[in-house]
C-alpha cells in the first residue's frame, strides 16, 4: 500500500513511518522543509506550504490512503497569535489536500485524521465513548470541533475518514511525559491540583500500532486512542516517581500558581477526560501497554 502522511518528522509521524516501512508499505510524505525531502524507492518527501497554499502535486502518485498528522504542538504558550496557529496549521493543511485531491486524478480511498480528546466534556467518573454528544465550552473543543469538520469534507470526494482522538501520548522521546518527568528526576515533583482529574493516555507504540491498524482495515468514523484503563493525575505522578524511584514529598500544587505561569495553557494539566477504548478494541485492535505501570516500566526501566 503507498500511504501519503503529513506532519511525518514530528512526535508520532517518526515511528508511524518507521512502523510502516517494516510492514513493507509505501510511504510519500509532505514537508515545508526543501533539505528535508529524501528521495528513495519506498520513502519520497514531497514539498508544500499550508500557508501560501504550494503542494507538489506529485505526492498523490499511486497513493492508496492519507494520514493527516501535521498541526501546531499545543504544548507552547497560548498567545491569541499562537492559538490561531494551532487552529489554521490545521484547518488550512487539511484545506490544500482536499482541493489538491478535487482537481487531480487519484485513487486514494482513505484519509485517516489526527483528532483530540477535548471535545469531551469533563469527567472524573463518568466514562465516555464516541457516541457522546455533550461537548464542553473550550479553546481546545473548539479546535477539535473545526478540525474534524475539515476531515469529515473528505466524504464528499467518496473517501472513508476515520479520526483518531487521542489522548495523552506517553513516550520519551517527546510530548508530555518527558516534561513530567523532569521535575520528579530532580526530586520535586508534585500532584497537579487535587490530582483527581482523570487523565487518558496511551503509549507511542500502540498508538502508531492503532494507526496501522485503522489503515490495514479501511475503518471510518471516529475512534478514541486511549488505553483501557485511564489514570487520575495523582496516580500517574506516583507512577512515574515509583519507576523512577524517586520520593514525592512536596504538597500539591494548586491549579492557580499554574495558571500564573502558564497561562490558559494550564488547561492541559487540569482537564479531566475519562474515556472508553472499547470501539477499537470491539474491532480486533490489542494494546500492548494496558496499564500505566507497564507503560513508564517499557520507557524508563
Amino acid at each position: 500500500m503507498k500511504i501519503l502522511i503529513t506532519g511525518a518528522t514530528g512526535l508520532v509521524g517518526k515511528e508511524l513511518v518507521k512502523f510502516l516501512l517494516a510492514k513493507n508499505h509505501t510511504i510519500h510524505y509532505l514537508t515545508t522543509s526543501v533539505s528535508k525531502i529524501e528521495s528513495k524507492s519506498n520513502y519520497q518527501g514531497f514539498y508544500w506550504n499550508p500557508e501560501s497554499g504550494k503542494i507538489d502535486d506529485n505526492c498523490l502518485y499511486e497513493v492508496d490512503v492519507i494520514v493527516h498528522l501535521a498541526g501546531a504542538n499545543i504544548a507552547n504558550r497560548w498567545t491569541n497569535a499562537y492559538k490561531q496557529e494551532i487552529i489554521e496549521s490545521r484547518i488550512l493543511s487539511s484545506e490544500l489536500l482536499y482541493n489538491l485531491l478535487r482537481k487531480t486524478p487519484n485513487q486514494v480511498k482513505q484519509f485517516v485524521s489526527a483528532s483530540g480528546t477535548a471535545s469531551y466534556p469533563e469527567s472524573f467518573t463518568k466514562v465516555y465513548d464516541e457516541t457522546t454528544i455533550e461537548a464542553e465550552d473550550s479553546f481546545l473543543s473548539n479546535v477539535v470541533k473545526k478540525w474534524e469538520e475539515s476531515a469529515d469534507r473528505f466524504q464528499v470526494l467518496n473517501l472513508k475518514v476515520c479520526k483518531v482522538r487521542t489522548g495523552l501520548v506517553l513516550s520519551d522521546k517527546g510530548g508530555a511525559l518527558p516534561e513530567m518527568v523532569k521535575p520528579i528526576k530532580m526530586g520535586f515533583g508534585a500532584v497537579m491540583g487535587n490530582g483527581k482529574q482523570m487523565q487518558s493516555w496511551i503509549h507511542l507504540d500502540d498508538l502508531v500500532s492503532l494507526y496501522s491498524f485503522a489503515i490495514e482495515k479501511q475503518l471510518e468514523g471516529v475512534y478514541n486512542a486511549v488505553s483501557p484503563n485511564p489514570v487520575s493525575n495523582n496516580e500517574l505522578t506516583e507512577a512515574i516517581a515509583k519507576v523512577l524511584k524517586k520520593p514525592l514529598w512536596l504538597p500539591n500544587i494548586p491549579e492557580f500558581v499554574m495558571k500564573v505561569i502558564l497561562g490558559e495553557m494550564s488547561y492541559l494539566l487540569f482537564s479531566s477526560k475519562n474515556l472508553s477504548s472499547e470501539k477499537i478494541k470491539k474491532l480486533g485492535f490489542k494494546f500492548q501497554f494496558t496499564t500505566v505501570e507497564l507503560a513508564l516500566k517499557d520507557l524508563y526501566e
